[in-house]
């Protein structure tokens, strides 16, 4: 193979490891070269394992060469948020409180994707406990957008989508609570799929807010997605939100097309929204206007409740079980916490049982008018992922303001699954991005739309440029 090994997908670089073409090795070591090279520009890592990814290539390699084919991630490097336990490397959550913490066992997902034959390469950048950020005044600096290091890279997942968009790696686990897969996709330009709820097992994954986290991939394409989320996905008995069903083959009806699907665009979300930057709101209808001339029926949804009510509704629930989870840290260790993280999760102290039952009560009603309303009337939903570039990585947002540039959190209320795609890049250079919307459990026709979109544009296609970030 001639291309540049970072350009090739998960499958394309299986085809070279089946056909003897290429080794786990050589791919392992491509990809270390490149971290040595331009992560210390980007902090995207918090811990490199060197030795642990050479092992599990080798262990790969003699693996494929003696028959035994573990999927399509045997033999592929990837990296993992750094909330995710793993056996024996420290699990920091970018914290002072966790800095020195070693699992004796790992996390579900980091089990799977070894079991998967995945190659380890490291932990990545994340804001502390996946909510501070970007902050400098934690133990490790925070992650840099590829695109321009003076822009943040998104949260909390930053580290995930820094390293898969400069070609570090082709894929990488985040955690979405808000937005924290999302957001760092959109901002990075690559996709980031949040699943449905349950879909995934958290065990093993420090958590944020119970009834809100989701586990998923940020990766370079597509396809690269839907590779890395087959496998994870399945059930977890010892996770009380784990569903107990079949996992589907996300890839089955990948190249189906959009031809005869109808498609609903929630533009009340952010046609009058305050600080929607004209050019994201340009993208979305030039996608939207992709889709269509794909043989899809695109139309606005009529009768959405207002995206603050949403955000309203998710903020509540995330603030107070994120309080609840970190009380006793607050009390006793508060100057440990950065400062960023302090002030958002304070805010949980004081809500009420009542709010928070208002808010669940409310929470039930808004599933039930995006599953039970629109996606009876739609195939999938679109919405943006962001209303604007990303943001200058020196200021960041006091508090948690209720103006938040990204617009995610209504399908973490509702547990749709939901998937950042690029669509663009703004006159500064930085990416564009949209969601894409599905029924619960109904990830492949999600993907089935993203790759329409993908195969029919070039975004996918882009890199930053290494040189910029060196010089950096």
């Amino acid at each position: 193979m001639t291309e540049p090994l970072e350009t090739l997908s998960i499958a394309d670089l299986g085809t070279g490891l089946r056909n003897g073409s290429l080794t786990s090795a050589k791919i392992t070591e491509h990809c270390l070269s490149r971290i040595a090279e331009l992560d210390p520009a980007l902090n995207a890592f918090i811990t490199v394992t060197g030795d642990r990814a050479m092992q599990d290539a080798a262990k790969a390699d003699r693996e494929l060469a003696d028959g035994t084919d573990r999927g399509p991630m045997h033999g592929i490097p990837y990296g993992l948020k750094d909330i995710y336990d793993t056996a024996g490397i420290r699990t920091t959550c970018h914290s002072k409180l966790r800095e020195d913490v070693i699992p004796a066992t790992d996390s579900v997902c980091a089990e799977k994707l070894a079991q998967a034959g995945g190659v380890l390469l490291g932990k990545l950048s994340t804001h502390e406990f996946a909510f501070g950020g970007p902050s400098f005044d934690l133990p490790f600096p925070p992650a840099r957008n590829p695109w321009n290091r003076d822009h943040g890279p998104g949260g909390s997942s930053s580290g995930s989508g820094a390293a898969v968009a400069m070609g570090m790696m082709r894929t990488a686990m985040g955690s979405d609570t808000g937005g924290s897969i999302r957001g760092p996709a959109a901002y990075c330009g690559v996709i980031g799929i949040k699943p449905t709820y349950g879909l995934v097992s958290r065990r093993g994954v420090f958590p944020l807010s119970y009834t809100m986290d989701h586990c998923g991939p940020l990766s370079k394409t597509v396809e690269d997605a839907a590779i890395t989320l087959q496998a994870v996905a399945g059930y977890d008995a010892i996770d009380p939100a784990c569903a107990d069903m079949p996992v589907p083959d996300f890839r089955a009806s990948l190249n189906a097309g959009v031809k005869g699907m109808k498609i609903g665009l929630l533009r009340s979300f952010y046609a009058d929204a305050e600080g929607m930057a004209p050019e994201s709101s340009a993208a979305i209808d030039a996608a939207a206007e992709t889709l269509r001339s794909l043989g899809a029926e695109v139309e606005d949804v009529q009768g959405a409740s207002p995206f603050t009510q949403y955000n309203s509704c998710g903020r509540v629930i995330l603030l107070a079980e994120a309080y609840a989870i970190h009380e006793e840290d607050l009390k006793t260790r508060p100057l440990d916490f950065g400062q960023l993280t302090m002030e958002r999760i304070m805010l949980g102290a004081y809500i009420s049982a009542a709010d928070l039952v208002q808010a669940q009560r409310l929470r039930r009603e808004l599933s039930q008018e995006v599953n039970s309303i629109f996606l009876k009337q739609y195939d999938v939903l679109l919405a943006p992922s962001s209303m604007t570039p990303a943001p200058r990585i020196d200021a960041p947002q006091k508090g948690f303001p209720l103006a938040w540039p990204m617009q995610t959190m209504p399908f973490n209320v509702t547990g749709n699954p939901a998937m950042s795609i690029p669509i663009g890049f703004s006159d500064s250079g930085l990416p564009l991005s949209m969601q894409i919307v599905g029924g619960y459990f109904d990830e492949a026709t999600v993907f089935r739309v993203g790759q329409a979109y993908e195969a029919a544009t070039q975004w996918h296609l882009k890199w930053p440029e290494p040189a910029l970030v060196e010089a950096a």
